[in-house]
């Protein structure tokens, strides 16, 4: 595949101008705008130390060694000692002024980081449904680290070298316009071609980290799935996948490279023409443009001074424009709106104590696709009634109860909790009073009692004990082997799906909301474990509304209320008994449910 054609698999949106990623990024980040002038300080303690050492030769040459007076020794000490001393002062202030910039290149990153990962978890449940997680994983991982490689080596490249070379210039100029004219002229020649190879470079840079993200993707299926994968021997086809990914990303950074290797050797061939070109004109015509013997000398040292920081900015191209397409990859990330916007602090409402009631008004819901996933929902369940949700899957129904804790808003509609429109009640007060256990009862890399703490801000280890003995837990939870100390391992990993489940309860006990949702939370469970999360359901719900996505259709035979969803729509609603007499699309569900429970195993009540 050539370089052109690799490029082009990259989308028209990700034509990358540098100077727009780094006026975005600069207006983005208020600790690099606050550090401007300690970068520049770095570049002009780092530019004059370095202009010294050629004219003190210079001063050597023609008033020390080759003056009318001879060798003088006095003036090759002084200026020698002179030299040193300079050179040491700056050289300590360059040190500080670099460890400073160091310091404020990881604050940077620390922060894009931080904001990175703030805006992924504010962004609505469309986005994340949308997005793969690799993709997102990449953006606070890959992409942040691609620039945190530029922010250690290629920052201070691009903060002392353009000064070193303006100053540089400056001080060839002192000694012979002439000559720095022709060096100047041979550099200059350099500028369209790095030109039209930064713009090929940024470009394919940017198909690499889009090669990254697709194989951080494939490899967290490849992780996260791996009981699958071995139980169903789809090894080989996710081995496949996860090469193909692989030489994908392998490819694009070839070709990223490549423009690379080509643009180095160039550079160092017009700097070492521009250095003989230098030598011959000065030597032959050097007396005609009032250059001696030490200002030659120093002039030689200058263009050689002048070669070393262009070579260094040629080396860290590279590594600029693959920083450049990271940072353009994040800020894409931060472009992407915030659709569920909490009120403001003066306009946030609390929800009431205890119980909440809940209401749905003419609900619809659609993820970024024009086909509605909700339409028209409509209900009121009232506070302190226990409340099944049931449906084919695709029906709509987790959509439903996901709406409900505010992960995402409805595309039209509005839904009411405790008599509150939710879009207007404060973050905190939602988060205190509703509270969502998911499918997978997922669990972070801690112990269970730091995981049932995690349920509310400030919990105790006596409340998380004092969670385990109201849902009647304590003979399982000692029957493990560190007890409540227990570490879970990754996502729960070292817990069945049943257990994981139960420490998701006593989160959700932690948290003593006034709506519980709970989101299949007695699927793909043992009929023993089962009863046991029956059981700890029955104690969470006292005194709390509760709406359970229901997947046995147990749940909904001891439920006050049955919601049937179909297609988007409530179909269906009434006590189970009701919904069982009326012979629609409930008795229908449940006829099918009671065989296949009885081909399986007795039904759990």
């Amino acid at each position: 595949m050539s370089i052109e054609s690799t490029i082009a698999e990259g989308r028209a949106n990700d034509r990358i101008k540098a100077l727009q990623v780094l006026r975005r990024g600069i207006a983005m980040s208020q600790q690099l705008r606050r550090g401007l002038p300690v970068i520049a300080a770095v570049g002009l303690f780092a530019a004059v130390g370095r202009l010294i050492v050629p004219v003190l030769v210079q001063l050597v040459l023609d008033h020390g060694v080759l003056g009318d007076d001879g060798y003088r020794p006095g003036v090759v000490w002084t200026l020698s000692l002179l030299a040193l001393a300079l050179v040491l002062i700056v050289a300590t202030a360059s040190r500080l002024a670099l460890i400073r910039l160091l310091t404020l290149a990881e604050s940077v990153m620390l922060d894009l980081r931080v904001r990175a990962f703030e805006h992924i978890h504010r962004l609505s449940l469309a986005d994340h449904s949308e997005s793969r997680r690799g993709v997102l994983v990449a953006r606070v991982t890959s992409d942040i680290e691609a620039m945190a490689v530029f922010m250690q080596w290629g920052a201070m490249s691009w903060t002392i070298n353009p000064v070193l070379i303006v100053g540089t210039l400056t001080v060839m100029l002192f000694y012979s316009w002439q000559l720095t004219l022709l060096v100047l002229i041979l550099h200059v020649l350099l500028v369209p071609f790095l030109r039209w190879i930064q713009q090929r470079q940024i470009a394919a840079h940017s198909l690499v980290r889009d090669r990254v993200a697709e194989t951080l993707g494939h490899a967290s299926e490849a992780v996260s799935g791996v009981a699958v994968i071995r139980a169903y021997g789809y090894a080989a086809t996710v081995r496949k996948r996860l090469d193909r990914a692989v030489d994908n990303q392998y490819r694009s950074q070839l070709s990223a490279f490549k423009w690379w290797a080509v643009m180095l050797p160039v550079v160092d061939l017009v700097s070492a023409v521009a250095l003989a070109a230098s030598v011959v004109v000065g030597v032959t015509w050097g007396e005609e443009f009032g250059i001696g013997a030490g200002s030659l000398v120093a002039f030689v040292f200058l263009v050689r001074l002048l070669i070393r920081p262009i070579s260094e900015l040629g080396e860290v191209f590279d590594t600029t424009q693959s920083a450049l397409a990271a940072w353009w990859k994040v800020l894409g990330v931060l472009d992407t709106p915030i659709e569920v916007v909490e009120p403001s602090t003066e306009t946030a409402v609390e929800l009431p104590p205890g119980p909440l009631s809940i209401e749905a008004r003419a609900v619809d819901f659609a993820y970024r696709a024009p086909t509605l996933v909700l339409r028209g929902v409509d209900v009121s369940i009232p506070s302190g009634a226990k409340v099944a949700v049931v449906g084919e899957t695709g029906s709509g129904k987790t959509t439903f109860a996901r709406l409900l804790a505010r992960l995402a808003d409805p595309t039209a509609g509005e839904i009411l909790i405790g008599g509150l429109n939710l879009r207007g009640v404060a973050p905190q007060s939602r988060r205190r009073s509703i509270r969502l256990v998911p499918q997978d009862g997922f669990l972070f890399a801690a112990t269970i009692e730091d995981n049932i703490r995690f349920g509310r801000p400030g919990a105790t280890a006596a409340d998380a004990q004092a969670a385990i003995d109201e849902l009647g837990l304590r003979d399982w939870l000692e029957n493990l082997p560190a007890g409540i100390n227990t570490a879970v391992g990754q996502r729960g990993g070292r817990l069945s799906v049943g257990e994981r489940q139960l420490v998701a309860l006593a989160r959700a006990q932690v948290a003593d909301p006034g709506l519980l949702i709970l989101d299949e939370a007695t699927s793909a469970v043992d009929p023993e474990t089962e009863e046991a999360l029956a059981a700890a359901v029955a104690r969470l719900a006292q005194g709390r509304t509760v709406l359970s996505v229901a997947h046995r259709l147990s749940t909904a035979e001891r439920a006050d209320l049955v919601l049937v969803f179909d297609d988007g729509q409530i179909t269906e609603q009434g006590t189970h008994q009701q919904l069982l007499s009326a012979g629609g699309g409930y008795a229908e569900l449940h006829h099918r449910w009671v065989s296949n429970t009885r081909l399986t195993g007795p039904v759990v009540r």
